[in-house]
């Protein structure tokens, strides 16, 4: 079977173990199958909304079992890397699980009007036109613009899409001129915090879309499994640059 040939699984969330408030069928059971069979494990999402405890949380509501330290974020990315800069203050378009992060790692959030050296740009599902026309005129006037993760679209329950944070990143980019270091997936900082989450050794990175999960494994230069319950489809890995090692229809198929 796939999971055989590897001794670490960096396993996306949504699209993958669930889709919103509803588990994914087989994906609790793979998990546990995972752990049986003493495989390391890590819960990599870029989805900046929720603290790791959060996270952990909500995967006990869909069955799963998991531990704080192994989940990674873009949020925890973001804030390791900007600390590692010496980046000590920022202004801040995000959720709990970005702010949380950024203070966690001794970056102070402050306001947009402040004279921020960095605005940093999540997923917030209460950004106003007044957010984004601040944090415009911040970065016009010098500050350096980062963003936790540019997903376009969310994965919602019902099989359609939300506007992710890379739609919020957008208006900024696109009415500044400016573009964004982002840290999230496909970039490979994520991943490599992941895989030390996981214990290291040999990774498969498993997700539900190309331009992420996939493309940041080949980036990476590790193997990836694509799950068919999420965003991305059979039709779009042919036309991929880089195709997942595996298609599977859901995480079950890694035992297979």
């Amino acid at each position: 079977m796939i999971a055989d040939a590897y001794d670490a699984f960096l396993l996306d969330l949504d699209g993958v173990l669930y889709r919103g408030d509803r588990p994914i069928p087989r994906a609790g059971e793979t998990v546990a199958a995972l752990r049986a069979l003493r495989k390391g494990l890590s819960f990599v999402t870029n989805n900046s909304s929720r603290t790791p405890e959060a996270v952990v949380a909500h995967l006990a509501s869909v069955g799963i079992a998991a531990e704080p330290d192994e989940v990674e974020t873009s949020s925890l990315t973001t804030a390791a890397v900007l600390s590692t800069r010496g980046v000590t203050s920022a202004a801040v378009i995000g959720e709990d699980g970005l702010r949380t992060a950024l203070s966690a790692a001794g970056i102070e959030v402050v306001a947009m009007d402040a004279g921020p050296p960095a605005v940093v740009v999540g997923w917030d599902r209460h950004v106003t036109y007044d957010d984004l026309r601040a944090a415009s005129i911040a970065v016009q006037r010098g500050a350096t613009l980062y963003a936790s993760n540019d997903d376009a679209s969310y994965p919602a329950p019902d099989g359609l899409t939300w506007p992710g944070a890379g739609a919020i990143l957008a208006a900024i980019e696109v009415g500044t001129g400016v573009r964004a270091e982002v840290f999230g997936k496909p970039n490979p900082p994520i991943l490599r915090a992941a895989l030390d989450r996981a214990g290291g050794g040999r990774p498969l990175v498993v997700g539900d879309r190309i331009e992420t999960d996939i493309e940041g494994a080949a980036n990476a230069g590790w193997d990836s499994a694509l799950v068919l319950t999420g965003i991305s489809t059979r039709d779009n890995v042919r036309d991929a640059t880089h195709p997942p090692t595996y298609v599977v229809d859901d995480l079950a198929g890694l035992l297979v």
